[in-house]
């Protein structure tokens, strides 16, 4: 095995786009089986090897991928020159210590959501991503299932009109986290959904929840995000559900959607249902309400996991030098609305508002949308 130091890596060139991205896997736990086995059947990807601080762990990746090195310190893998990226799938506290040194020591990181801890350590690590030319991606997983990304198609082709709002529940039985609240572990999916859809950052945030056992993080919440545009996000997230639920409603001026991730078929159903208001009379109260109700249809979604595309983007970006859908960027602003959500659920609810920070470009404003009022 070949070595060099962490400053000699940081030198060296990026990936020639015609080589095989050597990729290793730090952390062998819950997720870190599902990197592998995509970067293994990515073409152009090249997996070397896997860290985890359990031997047991190693070894059940050994026996899949004998091939690969295998180590308890995942400095190893930054000092291997056959390795030009790392995905990184460790306890949400580790991710920015592990990252920091993986980006010093010149790889391309990938990072498990979400991606750090506080906003000030996203911020470093983008400068530090930026300042020695790597990539840096966050595993926001939604953001690349077929489902998400025809919804996203639909409501950039207007076929929803004016969003109106964007309903979600996500409960299940577990899995409780110790350095992580429910809101950390599951909603930080619905907040990148929704960055990913709309385009555009909340102004504020409010969030309530509860712990249900003495001594642990919030099992239970509630979080609500405020756009200028009137348009509402809630999201339920639960620990203490008896049975596992993952559906999204949208709702437009126009047509309204149902996506059930946990559907084997129609994950997604368009409704052409709605109302319309005819304000004919002068008094306000005179104002009457009409309810249109239409076909349903189920648009055809590919069958391909979401981690696949991911991984095959993950590898494009290197080796093209391009920005990720779920880039650094991204990834700080999901911080920065969980932070808040935070901020909010120590304040029983209060509104946290949200410093625009010009990262993500607003969706084109229609002749029909509402004002804007500041928040």
């Amino acid at each position: 095995m070949m070595f060099v130091s962490v400053q000699e890596s940081a030198r060296q060139p990026n990936v020639s786009p015609s080589a095989a991205v050597g990729v290793a896997v730090i952390g062998y736990g819950y997720w870190g089986p599902n990197l592998l086995r995509n970067f293994a059947k990515t073409e152009g990807a090249n997996v070397v090897g896997v860290s985890d601080m359990d031997p047991l762990k190693l070894s059940a990746a050994k026996r899949l991928f004998p091939a690969v090195v295998e180590t308890t310190d995942f400095r190893t893998l930054l000092k291997d020159t056959r390795v030009d990226a790392v995905a990184i799938a460790t306890p949400v506290h580790s991710h920015y210590e592990i990252a920091l040194a993986a980006l010093r020591a010149g790889k391309h990181v990938l990072v498990e959501k979400p991606l750090t801890q506080t906003s000030e350590q996203a911020r470093r690590l983008i400068d530090e991503a930026e300042r020695r030319n790597r990539i840096l991606m966050v595993d926001h997983t939604f953001v690349y299932t077929p489902a998400v990304r025809r919804i996203r198609d639909l409501i950039g082709e207007r076929a929803l009109g004016n969003l109106y709002y964007y309903n979600s529940t996500r409960a299940s039985l577990g899995l409780f986290q110790s350095d992580v609240n429910v809101i950390w572990d599951l909603a930080v999916h619905d907040i990148s959904i929704i960055q990913y859809l709309l385009n555009e950052t909340p102004v504020a945030v409010s969030a309530t929840g509860v712990s249900h056992l003495a001594g642990s993080p919030e099992n239970m919440a509630y979080i609500a995000l405020f756009f200028r545009n009137n348009c509402i996000a809630h999201i339920s997230v639960n620990w203490l559900s008896p049975v596992k639920i993952r559906q999204i409603l949208i709702g437009g001026s126009s047509k309204m959607i149902m996506y059930d991730d946990l559907q084997t078929t129609e994950k997604i159903r368009v409704y052409d249902k709605g109302v319309t208001i005819s304000s004919q009379q002068r008094d306000v109260h005179q104002l009457r309400i009409g309810y249109r109700a239409g076909d349903m249809w189920a648009p055809h979604l590919p069958a391909k996991e979401a981690l696949e595309t991911e991984a095959e983007h993950f590898i494009a970006c290197i080796r093209q030098q391009e920005t990720p859908i779920s880039g650094g960027a991204s990834g700080l602003q999901v911080v920065q609305i969980l932070e808040a959500a935070s901020k909010s659920l120590a304040a029983q609810g209060a509104p946290i508002s949200l410093r625009q920070t010009g990262n993500v470009r607003p969706r084109e404003r229609m002749a029909d949308d509402p004002v804007p009022e500041p928040w």
